[in-house]
């Protein structure tokens, strides 16, 4: 019998991290599972699954979450970093505010997350971060110079923690996703459509949104229950890899990158993005 884990995980209203949720409460631990849509995790509960209500970006959400928990089970055997969304958009068109937002969301709401659980994994001598970045993480694409910023802040900063914790029994795993099929696209488009007005970057932002409305992006990517299974995997195994990379695209893209250099994929990507 696989021992029952306390864990943590967030941006569990929707899409891989959902699943994560449901695979984990399904394998007999107890999970608490954290978003801003309280509603949208309603239909968790079946699974024996604890919805809170909490947005990553605010520091009394995160010390409530944390609290609760500790004040519940006297413990946090795994934290999921899942949270996130993509903020795509000229370097020089997107608001620093809406920038700053972007990093609350993606980046430091996952720090302060991880700083709130460090001090009890340490102190159980136990206990195991797993976080959610991207192959976007490892590659670039044009107007995504803030999403791809967390992502690679992520990846930086989860192989420094990964050395600092491992002496206190505590393992760090990254999850890079490629395409997955959820909303993500669209709510990228929607975003991208705000600086579609006849700016110097017109040229560059309609291949884009013309890619995101097209039949094929409807379609494409992996079904995030595969996503949520790695997820699930990764939090849970005896031995756990650094990194799992999984999703439609992301090893072929990731590989590209690394063989063609800097120059040669920068060619590849502008002609994608004509």
């Amino acid at each position: 019998m696989m021992e029952k884990k306390i864990v943590l995980i967030t941006g569990a209203s929707s899409g891989m991290g959902k699943e994560a949720a449901k695979i984990l409460a399904k394998q007999g631990h107890k999970v608490y599972a954290g978003a801003r849509s309280v509603d949208k995790m309603e239909d968790l509960k079946r699974f024996g699954i604890v919805p809170i209500g909490m947005d990553v970006s605010k520091t009394e959400d995160n010390r409530r979450a944390v609290d609760m928990i500790l004040e519940k089970d006297r413990r946090i055997d795994i934290l999921i970093n899942n949270a996130g969304f993509g903020l795509y958009g000229p370097v020089e068109l997107v608001p620093m505010e809406d920038g700053r937002y972007q990093f609350d969301v993606n980046y430091f709401g996952l720090v302060e997350l991880t700083q709130m659980v460090l001090p009890h994994m340490r102190r159980q001598k136990s206990g195991r971060i797993v976080n959610i970045s991207s192959m976007g993480g490892k590659i670039y694409t044009p107007l995504g110079a803030w999403y791809h910023a967390t992502k690679h802040a992520i990846e930086g900063f989860s192989d420094c923690l990964r050395i600092e914790v491992k002496e206190f029994g505590i393992d760090v795993v990254v999850i890079e996703p490629g395409a997955i099929r959820t909303n993500f696209g669209a709510v990228v488009g929607e975003q991208l459509k705000k600086y579609d007005n006849g700016n110097a970057y017109k040229g560059q932002i309609d291949p884009y949104l013309k890619l995101m409305d097209s039949p094929r992006m409807q379609t494409m990517g992996t079904d995030p229950e595969v996503l949520g299974e790695t997820i699930a995997k990764a939090a849970t195994v005896r031995k756990p890899k650094t990194r799992y990379v999984k999703g439609q695209m992301a090893r072929t893209m990731i590989w590209m990158r690394r063989l063609f250099g800097d120059r040669g994929y920068d060619r590849m990507i502008r002609r994608a993005f004509r």
